[in-house]
């Protein structure tokens, strides 16, 4: 089932990739909420809220 383990750079390739998805998966987030504050934003102004 599981790969065999190498032994060479095999944890840091691992520790990387961890980080890789961490950091992605932060922007996404940050991107998400930014699109929906975006939206919010476009939706008050048409109601006629305006800051």
């Amino acid at each position: 089932m599981n790969a065999p383990h190498t032994g060479t750079g095999t944890r840091t390739g691992t520790w990387l990739r961890r980080i890789g998805w961490l950091v992605v998966i932060w922007a996404a987030s940050v991107a998400a909420l930014g699109v929906a504050a975006w939206l919010l934003r476009l939706i008050m102004r048409g109601v006629g809220f305006h800051s």
